[in-house]
């Protein structure tokens, strides 16, 4: 985005801001008052202040005039701040050229101005002032006839040439009412621009409804008017209002505490409306999105902007502060009220920034370990990055229950922060379990199922404390005040915590065991089977000390095909599904089908790998000894044993599901993909598959 179009969007946010602020005025005019006040003043002689109606008529007005300024697009609207900027020019040079006379009436001099100084330095001011209006008027307008502009300089020309006192006086006043009708000729030549731009609006509003729907135009209007930002902008005007306010008023410095009620005070007097709260929603969105995109800035510096250009985070703070004003009816309070609430709201707000940036650092932190980058700078801001997340939400709820007495919404936010440590405590510790087996050099053994222990533990705590949430808000509910609005929310925590919580982990402990229960029905290779099979695991590409055989005769180290049978049900060379010994044809009748080696089926794997000389990897058909033996060896197998009955020939078991696909590419992919480091990471990260002992 260039210069001008960042100027451009600055303007478009700065000229709709004063609309905003003109809503919240008018929401906060309570007209019956002022209807009362006006009849206790001087003006209740005055006949347009004498009907109640007529100030209602004003208050409808000027919503009316704040949607339409709202509304306006954004070069229209530049032409009425400039119609409005002249107008308090040439008020401007009205209020002079009065002056102007009033002084020149007090003083009584009537004589020439050369021969009296202070009368000559009356009239030199008077004149900068009116050229310097007359200028600005012209240059505003984009126009030369600067002497459209010029009726306030009559009275000192009128000066000049030695006129009376009385007729200038008189001369001030035409110079009044001549460019009062200039400012009426003006508006009755623009009087039909109005009714054209409604016309004009209505006509698109109607064809983008008719041709993409209203969706399409509220996401459009959404867009133009930058609604985030101009909130935002306008809260912020509205606080630093409230603590200039302050301040002005004050002449003894304030301590810190008397800083931390100023703060909540001032906040709370700025979110009154609806119009401030919803300003105080983008602006704590923006605020988290600022956090979140500085922790992930700690962690991976630049890359953390080039992996990931668009964080839509930010909002979850946002609509959480705004379900809670709403719930606890915020805007109704009294300030000192307000400002206690608004300090739980906060508390919840941190919580859920705490959790957000957790999501964040979690697979950053598992990933590093899993990996053997040596960077100490990178493991330090990882593990300074999670023992703040451990250490804060604990200090956190200890100070909420040091200063505030228990209810349903702090047991929200302390149930919250100790997820979150709970959370911390398990990403250090499978971190740590990575860098131990990073510097023994060797694949621990059953790593996966330590992890997933790991995991399966603080996670059923949160279940536990989700649980216990669940359970005193319902009590609440039951025994004490009732509301809508808590009730929704004891719903929704019930069924986003509680029960997906649940069916996660159900789902998750029965894919392990039925992975169990399939790595268990297959027969253990015997050493002569993986003499003859001479070849590695297509998995991990590691040498074959103990394999299993799948129906389809192709080896694997079992703990590699267990974690494969946790991301589907079938061989990962030629995708043959994969059944239990309770799920085959024979398990009924009491007997089992026993896979031969891999001679009984014409062995298509492509990917087959054998060693090199030198110990690389190297593909089989590269080797053209080895594939003359093997292929001797599997006709005499073929002839010596029987071919055992499969459920669908080998051809289709190779294409199934995948059409004509190179099995090659597909284990190929596989491989890669589970050597990498952010898949090692995001298996920690579930629990439901890990690849840890890779």
């Amino acid at each position: 985005m260039g210069a001008k179009e960042k100027l451009e969007a600055m303007l478009n946010v700065a000229l709709r801001v004063p609309s905003i602020m003109l809503l919240d005025v008018l929401y906060r005019w309570d007209v019956s008052s002022f209807f009362q006040q006006i009849q206790r003043s001087n003006l209740n002689n005055n006949p347009l202040f004498q009907s109640k109606y007529l100030a209602l008529n004003m208050h409808y007005v000027g919503y009316i005039l704040s949607v339409v300024l709202l509304t306006l697009p954004r070069q229209h609207l530049a032409k009425l701040y400039l119609y409005v900027v002249t107008a308090l020019l040439l008020y401007t040079g009205h209020q002079i050229s009065r002056d102007y006379v009033r002084s020149e009436i007090e003083s009584g001099y009537e004589g020439p101005m050369h021969l009296e100084p202070l009368s000559m330095n009356r009239f030199i001011t008077a004149l900068v002032g009116q050229l310097v209006v007359c200028t600005l008027c012209s240059c505003v307008m984009k126009t030369k006839q600067i002497w459209l502009f010029s009726a306030h300089m009559l009275p000192l020309l009128a000066r000049l040439c030695l006129v009376p006192i009385e007729t200038i006086v008189v001369i001030n006043k035409f110079a009044m009412i001549f460019t009062g009708l200039e400012v009426l000729y003006f508006l009755a030549s623009n009087l039909l621009v109005p009714f054209n731009l409604a016309k004009t609006a209505y006509r698109e509003l109607v064809q983008v409804v008719e041709v993409y729907g209203l969706l399409a135009l509220g996401m459009s209007l959404w867009n133009q008017l930058v609604v985030p930002v101009l909130f935002m902008v306008f809260w912020l005007v509205l606080f630093a209002l409230q603590i200039y306010t302050y301040f002005s008023t004050r002449d003894q410095p304030t301590s810190r505490e008397r800083l931390l009620f100023l703060f909540l005070t001032s906040v709370a007097e700025c979110c009154s409306t609806p119009y401030s709260l919803l300003g105080l929603v983008f602006t704590v969105s923006f605020v988290a999105l600022g956090v979140l995109t500085l922790c992930k800035f700690y962690l991976q510096g630049y890359r953390a902007f080039m992996n990931d250009p668009v964080m839509n985070r930010g909002m979850t703070e946002g609509v959480t502060l705004l379900i809670l004003a709403v719930q606890t009816g915020l805007i109704e309070l009294q300030v000192v009220h307000r400002a206690f609430l608004l300090s739980i709201i906060l508390f919840i707000v941190v919580a859920s920034i705490l959790q957000s940036m957790l999501e964040i650092a979690d697979p950053i932190v598992l990933a590093l370990g899993a990996s053997r980058d040596k960077s100490l700078w990178k493991h330090f801001r990882a593990v300074s990055l999670c023992l703040f997340l451990l250490v804060f939400p604990s200090y956190m709820a200890y100070m909420i229950c040091q200063f505030f007495h228990m209810d349903f919404w702090l047991l929200i936010i302390i149930s919250s922060s100790i997820l979150t440590s709970l959370q911390v405590l398990g990403t250090l510790f499978v971190y740590v379990l990575f860098m131990i087996e990073e510097f023994r050099k060797e694949p621990v053994e059953n790593m996966d199922d330590v992890i997933y222990y790991v995991n399966g533990t603080y996670r059923l705590l949160e279940f536990l404390v989700a649980l216990c949430v669940v359970a005193y808000g319902v009590s609440e509910t039951v025994f004490g005040e009732w509301t809508v609005m808590g009730s929704m929310i004891i719903f929704i925590h019930s069924y986003y915590n509680v029960w997906l919580r649940a069916q996660l982990g159900w789902k998750s402990f029965l894919l392990r065991r039925d992975a169990v229960n399939k790595i268990k029905s297959l027969p253990i290779a015997t050493n002569e089977q993986l003499e003859q099979h001479n070849d590695i695991c297509s998995i991990c590409y590691q040498d074959m000390n103990s394999a299993v055989m799948t129906p389809c005769s192709h080896f694997f180290h079992a703990g590699c095909l267990k974690k494969w049978l946790y991301v589907q049900e079938s061989c990962p060379l030629c995708h043959c599904q994969l059944k239990s010994l309770s799920q085959q044809p024979g398990a009924e009748s009491g007997t089992t089908v026993n896979p031969a080696p891999d001679a009984s089926v014409p062995n298509p794997q492509p990917a087959n790998v054998s060693r090199g000389v030198e110990g690389n990897a190297v593909p089989a058909g590269n080797n053209p000894e080895q594939s003359s033996t093997e292929s001797a060896q599997s006709r005499d197998t073929q002839s010596t044993e029987p071919t055992e009955t499969h459920a669908e020939p080998p051809e289709a078991a190779l294409h199934k599901d995948t059409g004509e696909l190179d099995s090659r590419a597909d284990l190929g992919s596989f491989s890669d993909a589970v050597q990498t480091e952010d898949f090692r990471a995001k298996c920690s990260s579930q629990g439901s598959v890990v690849c840890g002992g890779i």
